[in-house]
């Protein structure tokens, strides 16, 4: 008996597949710009938070250690102390005396200085025909400059013992609460605090006339000098937008003869 078995039934191909749908090409790219775009924001915003930031010397406080028109990337991440668990993890340190700190001013619209720790929390300070005494003990202060013309009484005897002192140049805040951390004529710097002087020490607003640096206002340390122009305070304050701009194309336009070469990239001590 024969079995009549059919062939199979060859497999159709289409003359020709279907088009795949792609994403314009111009569509991807703006994508992929955009997330790029995204990522270096977030990344920056990350940076200047909890990392480094730039800040530039407005005033002569801090001369010869740092000169007006000295531009600094301040550490951000270095100070711990705040007590979270997550700083046993982290390369945070406690601040020293001596450390050149940031700081948001505790007055005023809380704008940022730079100044020397001198008394730490719970230390007591004196000053004696301008030399520096902590807990009894002098200070070695080789980056201290004076000004042989200076009258200024706290710069040659500080704290004041009793409340017939002069007031010129005291924060009201400050004159009024002074002599309640004087002991023994001694300053006694309060918990989570910090005395701290600029090192041109008779030109220098410090907490001498404002009073003490609370631990949460320190934002860092300035490690390195990335960019110095010859600047005068002048150009600093008091401007407004014509003046910034103007400043900024003088600059510009003189950038070469007034960039001091020799100390961009130094560290800050």
């Amino acid at each position: 008996m024969e079995v009549e078995v059919s062939a199979p039934e060859p497999q159709r191909i289409p003359a020709e597949a279907p088009a795949r749908r792609r994403t314009p090409r111009r569509r991807s790219t703006l994508a992929e710009h955009a997330e790029s775009l995204l990522v270096t924001v977030l990344l920056a915003l990350f940076g200047t938070t909890f990392v480094v930031q730039a800040f530039k010397i407005p005033s002569q406080s801090m001369e010869p250690t740092l000169l007006v028109g000295d531009h600094l990337l301040v550490n951000k991440f270095i100070f711990g102390g705040q007590g979270a668990w997550y700083e046993k993890l982290l390369p945070y340190r406690d601040i020293r005396r001596g450390d050149v700190i940031v700081f948001k001013f505790p007055f005023d619209d809380h704008p940022h200085y730079v100044k020397r720790v001198i008394g730490l929390p719970g230390e007591r300070v004196r000053i004696i025909s301008q030399r520096v005494y902590v807990n009894g003990e002098r200070l070695s202060e080789p980056y201290v400059i004076h000004d042989p013309y200076s009258e200024d009484p706290f710069g040659d005897d500080f704290p004041p013992s009793n409340r017939y002192f002069s007031r010129a140049g005291l924060r009201p805040e400050w004159a009024a609460e002074i002599l309640h951390h004087v002991e023994r004529s001694e300053l006694v710097v309060p918990p989570d605090h910090y005395f701290v002087m600029g090192d041109n020490r008779d030109r220098s607003w410090d907490s001498r006339y404002w009073g003490f640096v609370a631990r949460d206002a320190i934002m860092g340390r300035p490690v390195l000098i990335y960019w110095s122009v010859d600047a005068t305070p002048g150009e600093y304050t008091n401007r407004g937008l014509y003046g910034t701009l103007r400043g900024i194309a003088q600059t510009l336009r003189h950038l070469p003869s007034r960039t001091r070469w020799k100390r961009m990239m130094h560290e800050v001590h």
